[in-house]
C-alpha cells in the first residue's frame, strides 16, 4: 500500500509547526494516525511528538559553532539541508516502512529552498521512490495578506514552490483565528480573488507603467489558469479544518483503497445509523 505525506512549507512565522500540531490532533479525533517529522535544523521548540528530528543528524547551532565553517544562520541552514540531502539514509532509518503511514514534514522557512536550491525537490523525489504520495501545503500568514500587493507576493511565493517541486499543492492562509471580525470580512475577497480588479486596487503602489504591465501579466497568469487559490485555516474551526484536510486527501488520493459497505446496526427508535466499521480495507 502507498504511504502519504504532507510537505508543510511557508515563510518563517507562517505557522507551520502550529499547523502540524493542530492537524495531528484533528486527525486523532477522527481515529486517524499521523506522525510529524521535523526538517528544520534551526527549530527551537514545537509542541508535538516527533517521529524523527533532523537535529539528531545536524543542527544549525552545531554548524555555526564549527570554527572551520564560519556560517551565519542562513548559510548554516542551507549547509544543514544540503548535508541532509546527502544523507537520506538517515530518513529511511527514521521512517521505517509501515503501510498506510500518514506523515507531516515540518519544513524550514527559508525561501531559497523553494526557489532555486534543489534540496526540497530531491526530498520529494526520494519520498516518491519510497511509495509516498506527496502533497505540498504552502502556508501564508493571513495577517500579512490584507493588502493587494502583499497578496500578490504571497501568491508568487506559493507559485514558486509549486513550479519547483512539481507536486499537487494546497495553499493555505493561516492564523485566521487571530484576525478581527473586520479583517476576516476584508480578507474574504482574497480567498477567491478577481486578480484584475485587485490590480486596479493597487494602482497607488504601481505608478510605473512598466511595473503595471508586469503586474497585469502576473495577474493574468494566475487568474486565467487558476494557478493559486487559498483556503482559510482557523484552528478553532472544526469544519474549516475538515475542508482543508479533504482537499489534501483528495490530492494524495487518501482512502482510495477503502470501500463503503452498509452499516451493521440501525437504531429502530431514532432511525440513526451506526457507521462504525462502515469503511473497510479492500485487502483485509
Amino acid at each position: 500500500m502507498p504511504r502519504y505525506a504532507q510537505l508543510v512549507m511557508g515563510p518563517a512565522g507562517s505557522g507551520k509547526s502550529t499547523y502540524c500540531s493542530t492537524m495531528v490532533q484533528h486527525l486523532g479525533t477522527m481515529n486517524r494516525s499521523a506522525h510529524v517529522v521535523n526538517l528544520d535544523p534551526a527549530a527551537e521548540h514545537f509542541d508535538y511528538p516527533v517521529m524523527a528530528d533532523i537535529r539528531e543528524l545536524i543542527s544549525v547551532e552545531d554548524v555555526m559553532e564549527d570554527p572551520s565553517l564560519r556560517f551565519g544562520p542562513n548559510g548554516g541552514l542551507v549547509f544543514c539541508m544540503e548535508y541532509f540531502a546527502n544523507n537520506f539514509d538517515w530518513l529511511d532509518e527514521s521512517l521505517g516502512h509501515v503501510e498506510d503511514d500518514y506523515i507531516l514534514f515540518d519544513c524550514p522557512g527559508q525561501i531559497e529552498l523553494y526557489t532555486h536550491l534543489p534540496v526540497m525537490k530531491q526530498l520529494v523525489d526520494q519520498l516518491q521512490q519510497r511509495e509516498f504520495r506527496v502533497c505540498g501545503v504552502f502556508l501564508v500568514d493571513s495577517q500579512f495578506m490584507v493588502e493587494s500587493f502583499k497578496f500578490l507576493s504571497g501568491v508568487m511565493a506559493a507559485l514558486s514552490a509549486m513550479v519547483l517541486l512539481e507536486i499537487p499543492q494546497i495553499s493555505i492562509m493561516t492564523k485566521m483565528d487571530l484576525l478581527s471580525p473586520k479583517s476576516k470580512k476584508e480578507i474574504e475577497k482574497y480567498l477567491d480573488p478577481d486578480m484584475y480588479s485587485m490590480m486596479e486596487d493597487s494602482t497607488d503602489h504601481n505608478r510605473s507603467k512598466k511595473f503595471r504591465n508586469l503586474t497585469k501579466a502576473i495577474c493574468g497568469l494566475v487568474d486565467d489558469y487558476s494557478m493559486v487559490r487559498f483556503l482559510p485555516f482557523d484552528r478553532t474551526d472544526e469544519e474549516g479544518m475538515n475542508i482543508v484536510l479533504q482537499n489534501i486527501d483528495f490530492c494524495i488520493q487518501y482512502g482510495e483503497d477503502l470501500e463503503f459497505k452498509e452499516p451493521k446496526e440501525v437504531d429502530e427508535e431514532s432511525g440513526d445509523l451506526n457507521y462504525d466499521e462502515a469503511f473497510q480495507d479492500k485487502d483485509s
